[in-house]
């Protein structure tokens, strides 16, 4: 257990986020009047610890302390209810109340998606906290079904927002510097991509996102890396599935709206959900059916939207321009006018004024960078790499040269006699020595090539007829090796011994047989059965050489 300030025990962890760790915990003690619940002791909460470069940064801080009136006062059936704030030292943590049950995420992933009807109610409850919290000022911008916790009332499901303020504490100029915003790119509106103005429009995108995905199960936009996946926000829109209704469609198209001012307000966002609802359940009459047709008319857009802080307002004359330049107020410039153009300063550097010259305060767009693989990926892919050049596997006995046998090389005919050299190699000297004489078998006129003659000899031989010589035998092919098992280890005796074994057992029945189906039974044993004449003729076997053993071991009494 780990105290958080005076009044709080950390107990266990319940969820790790991007901005911090979700930790039950238990209340030591009545909190202040700073906090907006006392509470009991003994009481159980959730502490939303943030990360340490938050708690770092002196400007999270300014902001964490400054908003904290904020936080506290936004209450909403429909909203976690943040209890109170703590700071101590380098930690920062939310004090939230306890909501036993599952996040959107987890549900939809291990029950499936909603029913339209069940999808719109739901989200019609999320929009009801988001108009609480965009009429107080408070935007969201991380809107996703991770974000909503599911309390159970009356065996119904009650979605809780959760998570308000995170990300408008973690927009600090120090941590966000290299982001281009703030959120799950899966989730985020394309002016909040783009960094452009944003406003509370980007939650009612967020809305249709989560909408989308109830009935789906899936997000709209996905791709392979995060780049991928803001480049179809931008681009692509959203394609209708088959099991969409038509009015629940419209109200996601106008959601997921590229121009914020095409976008719902929360009211009318909810207003319009429970209109889709009651028009395409299976309950539903004529005038609710074509209430729901006409959804589009009640979808109109906030006229007043509730900026993002830190990024101005879109009706604001010159909110996109970020190198403006403040007009001359000495003697003699001119009028300012608020409606010119925005000034540039002059090229300043070396060939400036030139053509073709470089200019010294152009900045290029970022280029994406293609991703790095993790270390860990390296390290197993080089461990892969290792295993399949040492890769072991099973070996044919035939193919294994260690097990292998040696060929026997075939046996030549014994009509042809192999002869050591050719007979043009052999050199005779002194007289020619005779010959013998090679029978041989008349070649057909079809042979590709004649057998070699042997070398007549110096004297001329008489020609008498010769018999015609037998056909020599056609070679045997070689016999294939045997194959081994692959465990070479051999019991000595084992064949015979199962060779015996497989004798006694053919002799035991085949008695058995012969007993029962003959009448030797009757002769021999009188109605006995098999075991139990083989039982008596061992026991008598067993007498007659025990008398044998002990007759040859008495003594023979003298006689008289």
């Amino acid at each position: 257990m780990r105290p958080v300030g005076s009044k709080y025990l950390l107990e266990q962890p319940l969820g790790r986020g991007a901005t911090g760790t979700v930790w039950r915990a238990r209340q030591r003690e009545t909190a202040g009047a700073e906090a907006a619940v006392p509470g009991q002791p003994g009481e159980t909460v959730a502490i939303k610890v943030l990360k340490e470069e938050l708690a770092n940064d002196a400007d999270v801080v300014m902001r964490f302390l400054r908003e904290r009136s904020v936080l506290l006062r936004l209450t909403h059936p429909n909203i976690v209810r943040t209890r109170d704030l703590v700071v101590e030292g380098d930690l920062l943590a939310l004090v939230m109340d306890l909501v036993d049950g599952p996040d959107l995420h987890h549900y939809i992933r291990d029950n499936g998606p909603l029913t339209p009807v069940a999808a719109s109610l739901l989200t019609a409850q999320i929009a009801d906290a988001l108009a609480a919290s965009h009429a107080d000022g408070i935007v969201h911008r991380d809107l996703k079904p991770a974000n909503v916790l599911l309390a159970e009332r009356d065996g119904q499901m009650h979605p809780m927002l959760t998570d308000f303020g995170i990300a408008r504490l973690a927009d600090s100029p120090g941590l966000t510097r290299t982001h281009e915003f703030v959120g799950t790119p899966a989730y985020v509106a394309p002016e909040s991509a783009e960094g452009r103005p944003q406003t509370s429009a980007v939650d009612i995108y967020g809305a249709g996102i989560l909408l989308y995905e109830l009935v789906t199960g899936r997000p709209p936009f996905a791709g392979g890396t995060a780049l991928e996946v803001l480049h179809r926000h931008l681009s692509e829109e959203p394609r209708r599935p088959s099991t969409v209704p038509g009015p629940l469609w419209t109200v996601i198209e106008r959601c997921l709206s590229k121009d914020p001012d095409r976008r719902p307000s929360a009211v009318n966002l909810a207003r319009g959900l429970r209109t889709v609802a009651a028009g395409i359940g299976v309950h539903a009459n004529s005038a609710q059916i074509e209430a729901a047709e006409g959804v589009g008319a009640l979808l109109a857009p906030d006229p007043s939207p509730a900026p993002v802080p830190g990024t101005p307002a879109p009706d604001v004359p010159g909110a996109a321009d970020a190198t403006q330049v403040l007009p001359n107020t000495g003697p003699g410039a001119p009028q300012y006018d608020p409606a010119a153009a925005t000034s540039v300063l002059p090229a300043t550097g070396p060939g400036a004024g030139q053509p073709g010259a470089a200019d010294p305060t152009a900045v290029m767009p970022p280029v994406p960078q293609p991703e790095e693989p993790h270390p860990w990926q390296t390290q197993l892919r080089a461990a892969r790499d290792r295993n399949e050049q040492t890769q072991v596997q099973y070996v044919d006995p035939a193919q294994d040269p260690l097990r292998r046998r040696p060929q026997r090389r075939p046996q030549p005919p014994q009509g042809h006699p192999q002869q050591p050299y050719p007979p043009q190699h052999q050199q005779q000297y002194g007289p020619p020595q005779p010959q013998p004489q090679q029978p041989y078998a008349p070649q057909p006129q079809y042979a590709p090539a004649p057998q070699p003659q042997p070398r007549q000899q110096y004297a001329p031989q008489p020609q008498q007829p010769r018999p015609p010589a037998p056909q020599p035998p056609a070679p045997r092919e070689p016999r294939a090796p045997r194959q081994r098992s692959a465990n070479p280890m051999r019991i000595p005796g084992l064949g015979c011994l199962k060779g015996c074994l497989f004798t006694i057992v053919l002799f035991v029945v085949a008695g058995w047989l012969i007993w029962e189906l003959t009448p030797l039974q009757d002769w021999v044993a009188q109605g006995k059965s098999y075991w139990q004449a083989i039982g008596d003729a061992v026991s008598t076997v067993s007498d007659w050489i025990s008398e044998l053993g002990g007759d040859s071991n008495t003594p023979t009494p003298p006689a008289q």
